[in-house]
Formats: C-alpha cells, structure tokens, sequence
C-alpha cells in the first residue's frame, strides 16, 4: 500500500486508480454459470442434491430444512437479533409506500395503490460466515411488504445443516421455507422452480461472482424472474479531514476490506499527517486480524488519496458512487447536500459502516461496482408492485376526451381514437 497525491497524477493514472476490481468474464466464465443453471432447470432436484454434494462437500444432502421450533442461540445474540429486527422494521415501516388518489380533472380520479409480491426468494450467502444480518435485511421489508411467501436459499456447512442464528432469525422474521442450497444453483431453483424449491417472482440478495451471475442469467430469459439489483464486490470510501482519529479511520476501511479478496476501500484526505497514519494502523491491524489472508489480497486494491479540498474529494465521491460513503468530517452534516451518488452515507466522526450492516435500522443490501448512479438500497418498495387506476365519469370523459382524441391521431392509432369518440357520441345522443 502507497498513498497516492491525485494533483500529481494525470488523467489515465486517476482512471486506473480509482478502477475496482475486475469482475470474472470470459465466454468460458459464463458458459460454466450457464451450464450450471441450465442443470438445474432440467434436472431439477437431482442437479442441487448432487451439486450440494461436489461443491459444498455435503455427503447426504438433505434440501429443505425444517422451521419447526426455535433454535437456539447463545442469550447474547438472540438478544442482539431482536434488537436489530426492531430497528429494521421501524425504519422500513417509515418508508412503506402509500397509495394516493386525486382527481386530474373535473371528474377524472388517478389512483396508485401497491400491492406485494406475492413470493419472493431471499438468498443469503455462506462462504467463510453464516450471515445473519443479510438475513434480516431481506427478510424484515419482505414481512413489511406483506409478501405472501418468502423462500429462503442459504448454503449449507459440512454437515448440511444452517446455522442456529440463521434458523432463529429466519423464524422470526416469518420465513416459509428454507433451503441448504448456496451458489448459482439456489438462484436457478428460485427462478424456475423444482420439486421441492418453489419457483419464484422476484429474487433479492448478495453473493459472489456466481450468484451474481446467474442472477443476471436469469433476469435476462423471459421464462426467469427479476432480481432486486445488480451488484459486485462490496466497497467502502473515507472522506476524512485532519481531525479524524486515524486507527478509527483504519478500521473502517479494514471492517469492508476483511469481507472477501475482491472488496475495495478508499481513503480521500487533505492531510498527509492522517493519510501516514492510517496507513501504519493498517498494517498494525491486518497483522492482528484473523482474517489476515483474505485482508493480503483486498488490500491490494485499498487506495488512500491525498486530495486538493474537499470539494474536489466529494465531486470525485459523486462520480465513483460508492456502496459505501463515510463522511469522517468536522461539520459533516453541511457536506450531506453535496452527495448526490452513494448507497448509504455514514455522517460524523462516530457512525462506523458497521452499525447499517447490523442493526441501525437502514438496509446494507445497496448498490455496488458504481451502480449507485441509478440505483437505491433495498427497500419496502422493492418488495411491491404499484398498480395505478383511473376512473372517468361521464363529464371527465367530455373533459380530456378531446386531448386523447387528439395525440391518437397525431399517431396514427386509430382505434385509440375511436375509442374515446364513439363513446363521446353516446353520450351526445343521450342529450
């Protein structure tokens, strides 16, 4: 790791700086997630039971995992997951969407009302660490939402079994079923459906490349589902001015670095005095971590950036549009209207990203790899449909019938004119 002066650098150097991490590509990369998703969907059952066995090296797989009962967890952290859901779930009933109707003109309503979807696939990724907290992140708006079903996907460890945290949280949060099935084949079960994994409407959740992937795969064939987002490796950017306290710098970037070898975490600073001292904090503390070896590789991608100002550190934020954004800074609150691209902001000296991956009460299921551009974090919405309705009397329909009957002509679509016409005729004949 370097520390980089962005005034010093050209216009190709501040490309390749701030370019993340390559995602896997490649015809041969894509055809394996095809061909695995494709397995799936002919073979059903059989394919998962038997990928179950080859990838998560479970040696009699069983699929379904049973809800009946409560598993039990350790008093601290079942504590801890109910504490969390609570703040989840207020958050996310605050922001349900509300139907409205007002009338457009004299006679003439518009309505929107939404309704959920019906059911939904969650899926949470195992890898090195039962996640919980995605759980409870999927979960909790989908529960809010009022979705009829929620299928849960998780992988499975050795034994084939989920871990009591995921099982504790999954009754709570009113999971229907759940599935010890991980990877690209969970979201080819989800999306076209076995025996035993229903067939799903809409799929949400993280997961690496192969997920990913077949998330994507699935989403483009017309006889898929859609997908909450698109997504990458997770990444965290620091804005920090001198009178930051740089171990805690450091640790911000190293709790996003120690999620896989493929995150990226950045650091824009004015002050060289806190970038040098970031930096051996780093070092100081990825040797003390126990996830020493997955922090070796993503590290590799950490960038720390000395800045001109900080306007210039913001536009360059804006433009990157970070997963995460925390804004380590005097009077942070009067930078907060400049952020106009970013998942979530974390704002102030002490808001740890740490606190919305676990139990602020906002989603860490966000926008990543500059997709921040265009998309939002997980929400209740995401877990809806918005249906509009309209109703015309009589009079609203002699009222704007002449503008429809105007813009269908003006088309060329004349049965969307007669349409109207016809019926403005009944009703002078009843004059």
């Amino acid at each position: 790791m370097k520390i980089f002066d962005w005034s010093q650098l050209d216009s190709a150097a501040r490309r390749q700086l701030l370019a993340r991490p390559a995602l896997p590509a490649g015809d041969d990369f894509r055809n394996q997630v095809q061909a695995l998703v494709r397995r799936v969907r002919n073979e059903g059952d059989a394919a998962l039971l038997d990928l179950t066995r080859w990838l998560d090296g479970v040696a009699d797989p069983v699929l379904e995992i049973n809800l009946d009962g409560m598993a039990e967890v350790p008093a601290a952290l079942a504590a801890a997951i109910v504490d969390a859901i609570g703040r989840i779930r207020t958050f996310h009933e605050a922001g349900q969407p509300r139907g409205f109707s007002l009338e457009t003109a004299p006679g003439v309503t518009c309505r929107a009302m939404y309704r959920p979807i019906q059911r939904v696939g969650l899926y949470v990724p195992g890898g090195s660490a039962a996640l919980v907290s995605t759980l409870m992140m999927l979960a909790v708006p989908a529960q809010v939402a009022g979705c009829t079903e929620t299928v849960l996907c998780t992988p499975p460890d050795k034994n084939g079994d989920i871990s009591p945290a995921i099982r504790y949280a999954a009754k709570l949060t009113g999971i229907s079923r759940m599935f010890a099935v991980g990877g690209a084949q969970a979201i080819a079960a989800m999306a076209y459906g076995t025996r035993t994994v229903p067939r799903c409407e809409k799929i949400f959740g993280p997961g690496n490349s192969w997920v990913t992937a077949a998330k994507q795969l699935v989403a483009a064939d017309p006889g898929g589902c859609t997908i909450d987002m698109p997504a990458g490796p997770t990444e965290v950017l620091v804005i920090a001015d001198q009178g930051a306290d740089a171990e805690l710098v450091a640790l911000d970037l190293l709790a996003q670095a120690e999620h896989g070898p493929d995150s990226q975490v950045l650091l824009f600073s004015t002050s060289d005095q806190l970038l040098a001292a970031v930096l051996t904090h780093l070092e100081h503390w990825r040797d003390k971590l126990p996830r020493r070896q997955i922090l070796d590789q993503s590290l590799q991608h950490a960038r720390l950036i000395r800045m001109p100002d900080l306007d210039t550190a913001i536009d360059l934020s804006n433009g990157y549009a970070p997963e995460h954004l925390l804004l380590n800074l005097e009077d942070a609150e009067s930078w907060l209207d400049r952020v106009t691209n970013a998942g979530s902001v974390f704002l102030g000296r002490w808001t740890p990203e740490t606190l919305g991956d676990y139990c602020s009460g906002t989603n860490h299921v966000l926008p990543t790899y500059g997709y921040a551009r265009s998309f939002s974090g997980l929400s209740v919405r995401d877990f809806s449909k918005r249906i509009t309705v309209q109703e015309a009397s009589p009079e609203g329909l002699q009222a704007i019938g002449p503008c429809a009957e105007t813009l269908a002509e003006a088309e060329q679509l004349e049965a969307h004119r007669q349409a109207v016409s016809r019926r403005l005729a009944r009703l002078a004949e009843k004059v």
